[in-house]
C-alpha cells in the first residue's frame, strides 16, 4: 500500500506565501516525477508544477515566478513554495507520484486527498 499525505494548505491573505509538502509511503521501491495540480470549484484539474527524479522542473505559466517545487529523493517527498499568492490560486492542491513498488513492476500514478489553499482578505 502507498500513501501519498499532503500538508501545508491553509487561508492566506493576497500576496502571502505558504509551502505545502507532499510525503509518499508505504511499499515504494522508486519514485520518478512528482507534481502539483490544483482543482479549483467547478473547474478541471490543472498541473500547477512537476517535477522529475533529476530536479529538471516545468511549470504552469500562471505559476512561474511565483511557486517553487523541489523534492527530497532520499525522504520521497515534494514541496511546494507558494508565493505572492492571489484569490485565483485558491483551489484544492493535490501531490501526484509516479512510482514502482517492486524493481520489476511499471510506474503507477498515485494521488493524495488534496489540501485546500484559500487566498483572502
Amino acid at each position: 500500500q502507498v500513501q501519498l499525505v499532503e500538508s501545508g494548505g491553509g487561508l492566506v491573505q493576497p500576496g502571502g506565501s505558504l509551502r505545502l509538502s507532499c510525503s509518499a509511503s508505504g511499499s515504494i521501491f522508486s519514485v520518478s516525477d512528482m507534481g502539483w495540480y490544483r482543482q479549483a470549484p467547478e473547474k478541471g484539474r490543472e498541473l500547477v508544477a512537476v517535477i522529475t527524479y533529476g530536479d529538471y522542473t516545468e511549470y504552469a505559466n500562471s505559476v512561474k515566478g511565483r511557486f517553487t517545487i523541489s523534492r527530497d529523493n532520499a525522504k520521497n517527498t515534494a514541496h511546494l513554495q507558494m508565493n505572492s499568492l492571489k484569490p485565483e490560486d485558491t483551489a484544492v492542491y493535490y501531490c501526484n507520484a509516479r512510482l514502482r513498488r517492486n524493481s520489476g513492476d511499471p510506474y503507477s500514478t498515485s494521488w493524495g486527498q488534496g489540501t485546500q489553499v484559500t487566498v483572502s482578505s
